[in-house]
């Protein structure tokens, strides 16, 4: 009997250690693990762990459970893929295979394929590390968190994907087959808590998940996707279904978890959570949508980029339990529609959204006329063709979105209309930046004055530009004692009334006060009334309230594209579309002119981010005077086709309450009262 023990123990201990070598060994050669039964040999945990997650009390799923019964591991997992071929689930992703294999390549894809990948418009080449396995922590040449983070969301996988339905080329399947591979063994294990860094991070968890199931659908009947690489997609799918539900975060963020997590169940109803994870989806996403969507269709963050983003996770989340059967309140679709609303009316007149806190100028134009036909909204389709196409609105051309404080002033429709965004609201629920009553300006299909852009949020372009590009000196403002502002309150309680706003048929009027400085002396309160007269020229009335003399900094940044060109106090942005000329109104006035371009000391000023990580010099143009008291400054905007259009401007009486004026141009006059917080009073008479 003991030699019997013994014997029974020396073999277990050598089938031990042999098991051991063999999976160190299946490990350090990952790249030939093809089979259901590569993968079993090399880690059974993972093949028996999909099963843990699956109700296979489904009838389509006998075969699986018998051989999962009689602990044929490799048959039950081959059953499983089976089932998945011949299933009906996620039928709008699958894709027909390419009719023939070509050697017909796509350039960028080319270059994804030699693992270099293009983030936020930075390139790098992401290193191999002595497994093998690609370093999934490199942060790219700047070393920035965000390059690490977006180059686990896996966007670059769809590029090639893309590819290889466009081209039919081997190649492009066959990367991403080991590209999966590669990611999902070294992520191994899933470490259950909630994280920051490149790999277990919110965002990327979500957008993975979408990715992901793309790809196990799309390439359903491709033999380059293996079946080892099938099924380590399904083993991690729970995990990143778990990270969604778990520890998902709010604003934006949790309409990309959340819609992951829906997407995980609609796509994938074998696994036993997938009641439970759409049931939790449908009501932390319904009540998020009311949480962080004003009236007014804008989301609460006030950054353009990320109102499209919560729109496109909310429309993907609708058309996910659409698939699973689910029904929706009806103000969800509602709430979406005016998400559509909302960007129809702000965008630009060449298509391009605001630029404002961490937003992108992105072109818009496209989105607008999907949602115009999506919901049936002709008026849309006008505003974004620029006419050419759906049918002009009776109102507007100017829209006051009065929970979000934005103003949109327009001299029309047509591509070289007079466009402008003023900012009257809420700090915002994230990607903030100090910039309240910031104003720019569009004339001739052309920006003129702008805000400065976002840069970077990591790395060293964000240790450079990022404390800038938040504060109030990248923007249109004044600073007081040369300080800017602080954060404001997060959200809007109730909406601005018609106190603050006035569109009539010749004119738009809005105004609005600021009052928290940093590290600011004593009181004082900024007030800024913006007057439109339309297709003629803005007005803006900056009155600072003052309990003590103050330097006063009024901030113009003009787009990088502008030439300069300045007549005493009068500077004028030159383009060969047009001009737009900028002059302090008023007697007595003693203000030092300076124009600044690229600055880098001894602070940043002057610098222009259109989109992420990309950024140039632009020129500000800074006017500087001391006050005593209380004070009214006074700013005319003037944009004009040709050069030299001369504009006589005065000050026929001012107050605390209002600044009257007088303006004449080409034979024209106008009579403009302009008032403090009242829009009763604003008048135009010509």
């Amino acid at each position: 009997m003991l030699k019997n023990s013994i014997t029974k123990n020396c073999l277990l201990i050598l089938f031990t250690s042999l098991f051991s070598v063999c999976e160190v060994s299946a490990q350090k050669d990952w790249q030939s693990i093809q089979t259901v039964e590569d993968l079993y040999l090399a880690y059974p945990e993972t093949v028996k762990g999909i099963f843990e997650h699956l109700e296979l009390s489904h009838s389509d799923l006998a075969a699986v459970k018998e051989a999962k019964e009689r602990g044929n591991w490799v048959l039950a997992a081959e059953n499983l893929l089976e089932y998945y071929r011949e299933g009906d689930n996620a039928r709008s992703l699958r894709k027909t295979l390419p009719l023939l294999s070509t050697d017909k390549t796509i350039a960028e894809a080319d270059t994804i394929l030699q693992d270099v990948f293009t983030i936020q418009n930075v390139k790098g080449k992401v290193p191999l590390l002595p497994d093998g396995h690609r370093d999934w922590y490199y942060k790219g040449p700047n070393n920035d968190r965000e390059w690490a983070w977006l180059s686990n969301r896996h966007s670059q996988l769809m590029q090639v994907m893309n590819a290889y339905f466009e081209t039919g080329n081997p190649k492009y399947a066959s990367y991403m087959d080991l590209f999966l591979k590669d990611f999902i063994i070294k992520s191994m294990p899933y470490p259950g808590e909630k994280g920051s860094e490149s790999i277990w991070r919110g965002l990327e968890v979500a957008a993975r998940a979408k990715a992901w199931s793309r790809v196990f659908y799309g390439m359903m009947e491709s033999e380059y996707l293996s079946p080892a690489t099938r099924l380590l997609i399904l083993s991690s799918l729970p995990d990143h279904a778990h990270y969604s539900r778990n520890f998902h975060g709010g604003n934006n963020w949790l309409t990309m978890e959340i819609s992951a997590l829906a997407t995980i169940a609609a796509y994938f109803p074998e696994f036993k959570a997938s009641e439970d994870w759409l049931d939790y989806a449908i009501a932390v996403m319904t009540a998020s949508m009311r949480d962080q969507v004003y009236p007014d269709g804008v989301q609460t963050e006030l950054a353009s980029h990320y109102h499209n983003v919560s729109m496109h996770n909310f429309e993907l989340f609708q058309s996910l339990c659409e698939a699973a059967g689910r029904e929706l309140p009806g103000y969800f679709t509602q709430t979406i529609k005016g998400m559509y609303g909302y960007i129809a009316k702000a965008v630009r007149p060449d298509g391009h959204r605001i630029l404002n806190n961490d937003g992108d100028r992105g072109s818009d134009r496209e989105l607008i006329l999907e949602g115009a036909e999506k919901f049936d909204e002709p008026v849309w389709a006008f505003i974004a063709s620029n006419g050419e196409a759906g049918i002009a609105p009776n109102e507007g051309p100017s829209y006051f979105f009065p929970w979000a404080g934005q103003l949109i002033s327009r001299s029309g429709f047509e591509a070289s209309a007079h466009w402008s965004f003023f900012d009257m609201g809420p700090w915002g629920s994230g990607h903030q930046h100090n910039d309240k009553l910031h104003l720019s300006v569009t004339a001739f299909g052309k920006d003129y004055l702008v805000d400065a852009g976002r840069f970077a949020y990591t790395g060293a372009v964000a240790d450079k530009f990022r404390p800038y590009a938040k504060s109030s000196k990248g923007h249109n403002v004044l600073l007081i004692d040369g300080k800017g502002q602080l954060p404001g309150p997060t959200h809007a309680t109730e909406a601005l009334d018609q106190r603050y706003v006035k569109i009539a048929t010749d004119f738009d009027y809005a105004s609005q006060s600021f009052d928290q400085f940093e590290d600011l002396e004593g009181k004082a309160t900024h007030v800024r009334s913006l007057f439109y007269v339309r297709e003629a020229f803005w007005v803006v009335v900056d009155r600072v309230v003052t309990d003590r003399p103050r330097k006063i900094t009024a901030l113009w940044h003009w787009h990088p594209d502008i030439r300069l060109s300045q007549d005493k106090l009068q500077v004028t942005g030159k383009h060969q579309d047009g001009n737009l000329a900028i002059m302090p109104v008023g007697d007595n006035l003693n203000h030092v002119v300076q124009v600044i371009k690229g600055q880098e000391t001894p602070e940043i000023q002057g610098w222009y981010s259109p989109e992420y990580n990309l950024y140039e010099p632009n020129t500000v143009s800074t006017y500087q005077t001391n006050i005593e008291k209380s004070t009214n400054l006074v700013w005319l905007l003037v944009p004009s086709r040709e050069e030299g259009v001369i504009t006589d401007a005065r000050i026929l009486s001012e107050n605390n309450e209002m600044v009257e004026l007088e303006i004449k141009q080409d034979g024209e006059n106008w009579h403009l009262i302009i008032p403090f917080l009242d829009s009763e009073l604003a008048d135009l008479k010509k």
